[in-house]
């Protein structure tokens, strides 16, 4: 029986940690060939001990997951590089078996990670590839048809949508389980893959396609409550937008309530307009926390980041969720193409009118490939296309600059705790672990709000 060891590289703990649900995915796509161990760093004291694992398991494929590029903060920027690549020498030092890299970090760079961390393989796209590549090396056979296989010798990457079973191999006996259910006691559920909206900064569609693809709604259910057997105390879809199937997200909700989900939960969503009800539905049925992906309130800059409503519709949709009595947040994302001085006083001046919200601000948008954005900074010569965008790059509207930005938003903030602009970590770290000491669980922001 070959031994798969699947390594979670993320160690970011702010504004909390996030449970690695692709994994689980991913073992979930291994048959009983395989014996599967799922190492998360976040419950890894240090590299030292990360190798005693990796020597006492002996595997024979090594899985790295890379979900984060970098922090995508304009101001303390710092990308994870060097980091993945003092986790490679370790994983080296300790097993010849072969490295193959995934996750949506990596889908977003695949060749160049492959390059700069010297694997063998990588996956773009979804991991359940992993099961076709792991029977083509088995046979000897060539990987070059499997899509979104990447070689050393690969240039140019090409991959359609995972087609094939979708099952997640949740074990409560993880060691990592504990972690997480101690952070906030937050686990993780996805309910459908594919994103319909076309943001002009966003890799969602690329990294997941188009083209929404629904989990059957008793499975997600019967999933979401063996979450809350397994002792989570709230859970997050990690859905782009769980409402971007208005119909399919209410059955979701319908069928939590029909398995006795009693836990809260809540995720993203998109302020379109809902249909009549629908946050009252979704509260009835566990929903608590509501963070809007609302970027801007200024009409001029919602059409330039090709975002799916109007400054209206996030007011209709702010005010069903509030007479739900639901935690409200709204996310903006600042100094995109057009961004101006009016545009932003225009959404400032807009958010003062949304009631018992807390906002966070990000002070510039991080250009990545396969988007509009990239598109747009290779028009404007903001950047070449021989450039690797792997070392974070900003886009730089030629109205206003990111400190501005920054500067603007922190003087209309006037202290108020409720906003959080850029990062926000000084805010976080003073609250969230304290708040967690006294058992307070889930994502929390909702303490936040004035």
């Amino acid at each position: 029986m070959k031994k798969v060891l699947l390594i979670s590289a993320n160690t970011l703990r702010m504004p909390y940690p996030v449970y690695p649900l692709g994994l689980d995915y991913v073992a979930g796509s291994l048959d009983s060939r395989y014996q599967t161990k799922i190492v998360d760093l976040n419950t890894v004291a240090n590299l030292d001990d990360l190798g005693a694992v990796i020597r006492e398991f002996s595997p024979d494929f090594v899985g790295m997951s890379i979900r984060n590029i970098d922090n995508t903060d304009t101001i303390n920027c710092r990308d994870f590089l060097a980091d993945y690549q003092n986790l490679v020498r370790e994983i080296r030092k300790n097993t010849p078996a072969r490295l193959i890299l995934g996750g949506s970090g990596y889908t977003i760079f695949p060749v160049e990670f492959l390059q700069a961390l010297d694997a063998d393989y990588g996956i773009a796209g979804e991991g359940e590839r992993l099961s076709l590549l792991l029977d083509a090396l088995g046979k000897n056979e060539s990987v070059q048809s499997i899509p979104g296989i990447v070689t050393k010798d690969t240039v140019v990457v090409t991959y359609d949508p995972w087609g094939g079973t979708v099952q997640s191999r949740f074990d409560c006996a993880n060691e990592h389980i504990g972690f997480y259910l101690s952070c906030g006691g937050m686990l993780n559920l996805q309910t459908k893959r594919g994103c319909p909206f076309r943001c002009s900064y966003c890799t969602y569609p690329h990294i997941e396609g188009s083209r929404m693809r629904f989990f059957p709604v008793r499975e997600i259910a019967l999933k979401a409550r063996e979450l809350q057997d397994a002792g989570a105390k709230y859970i997050f879809i990690t859905d782009s937008a769980f409402n971007a199937s208005y119909e399919h997200s209410r059955q979701v909700a319908e069928a939590f309530i029909e398995v006795h989900v009693s836990i809260p939960w809540g995720g993203f969503f998109a302020p379109t307009i809902p249909p009549v009800d629908y946050y009252k539905i979704l509260a009835d049925a566990g929903l608590t926390h509501v963070e809007f992906g609302t970027e801007s309130l200024s009409d001029t800059m919602l059409t330039n980041l090709q975002k799916p409503f109007a400054a209206c519709d996030v007011f209709a949709a702010h005010k069903q969720a509030l007479k739900a009595d639901l935690h409200i947040a709204h996310y903006f994302l600042l100094g995109g193409p057009g961004e101006s001085a009016r545009t932003l006083q225009d959404t400032l001046n807009e958010v003062d009118k949304l009631e018992k919200s807390v906002f966070f601000f990000f002070c510039g948008i991080r250009i990545y490939p396969h988007t509009a954005l990239y598109d747009a900074a290779l028009k404007e010569g903001q950047i070449s296309s021989s450039q690797s965008l792997l070392q974070p790059v900003f886009y730089k509207s030629p109205h206003i600059f990111g400190k501005e930005i920054m500067q603007v938003v922190e003087n209309h903030a006037n202290g108020r705790f409720n906003w959080i602009v850029g990062s926000g970590e000084s805010k976080a770290t003073r609250v969230l672990p304290k708040l967690y000491d006294m058992g307070y669980t889930g994502p929390l922001w909702e303490h936040l709000i004035q």
